[in-house]
């Protein structure tokens, strides 16, 4: 995307002859595993299964495209965003899970942090062609815009009636080391590309401070051109024979991600999607939700299978 960083949050290489097997890989970055902020106990596990599947089949993949989770320190989904509205608490960041309503911003329990300063480079960081029907009584830019803006964006996610917001440990900040691919599948990917002259694929996304991007494709709540639904990603993933998805979280990134490309793909072929089961875990407390998640897949006409069985 073209958001507030330099980065943007989809990018794509350019793809000439049609690919056979693309192997789609969700946010294998530190900080989800082992000595993470936001770590998976069986992320290591994981991650040795996806290492030794490309590894074992790699004249066999044709593409790799690999996902970054990318934030700012003042994240709409992070601590540093929030301060308590009490008083005698004002400095008071909300802890990590708590879940801030539409309510709880009417209320005045959390607001956002007055010393937040919009990027000076940040035009179009929420767009109003795309965050439609927005007009609060401020000035683009300042504390009260930013108030009004929170509660409107709650409001906008619950209605929307997959998430309430939740705020996260501060985790894969851009530069820092939680941000990087864990170090034996980046090694793993390094041999593939050595292997058969192929590139990885890089795509980032939640960099835009104002909004959510569980999905790779799309923006919980789409705020400009660039966290609105990534056609061109789609169309690309769908010129694969085979397309297999595995990496973390299998209750929250994998599975939005999966959902978002299985919505779009023809009813006839989504059985050329494999999600590999035994490459990705979910987020501690979230289990329920990975299972539904492989569920619902599975009555879509996903293909589930483990790494050892998927070619």
């Amino acid at each position: 995307t073209t958001s507030a960083t330099a980065i943007p949050t989809a990018t794509m290489s350019a793809t000439t002859a049609k690919p056979s097997t693309t192997l789609l890989l969700i946010d294998l970055q530190k900080d989800f595993h082992p000595g993470g902020s936001l770590a998976i106990p069986t992320a290591n596990k994981d991650a040795k299964r996806i290492v030794d599947f490309i590894r074992s089949n790699s004249h066999k993949i044709t593409r790799i495209v690999a996902t970054f989770d990318s934030h700012h320190k003042f994240h709409i989904a992070n601590p540093h965003f929030w301060v308590s509205g009490k008083k005698d608490d004002a400095a008071t960041h909300p802890k990590p899970f708590t879940i801030i309503t539409a309510q709880n911003i009417k209320d005045g329990d959390w607001k956002p942090n007055p010393s937040l300063r919009i990027p000076l480079h940040a035009d179009g960081i929420v767009d109003p062609r795309i965050f439609k029907d927005f007009h609060p009584d401020a000035s683009p830019g300042s504390y009260e815009w930013l108030c009004a803006y929170a509660l409107e964006y709650a409001q906008r996610l619950e209605a929307k009636g997959r998430f309430q917001l939740c705020i996260w440990p501060e985790h894969c900040l851009m530069g820092s080391p939680g941000h990087a691919i864990v170090d034996d599948v980046f090694g793993a990917f390094q041999e593939w590309c050595a292997t058969t002259g192929g590139t990885v694929e890089w795509v980032y996304k939640g960099q835009n401070l104002f909004t959510e991007m569980y999905s790779a494709l799309e923006a919980e709540v789409p705020v400009s051109e660039s966290n609105s639904f990534n056609k061109k990603l789609q169309a690309s993933l769908a010129s694969s024979d085979r397309l297999l998805i595995g990496g973390q979280a299998m209750s929250h990134c994998v599975n939005y991600t999966t959902r978002d490309i299985v919505r779009q793909w023809p009813s006839k072929d989504k059985s050329n999607i494999i999600l590999l089961t035994d490459c990705g875990s979910p987020v501690v407390g979230f289990e329920a939700e990975a299972e539904q998640f492989k569920k619902d897949m599975q009555a879509e006409g996903v293909t589930l299978s483990t790494s050892k069985d998927a070619l």
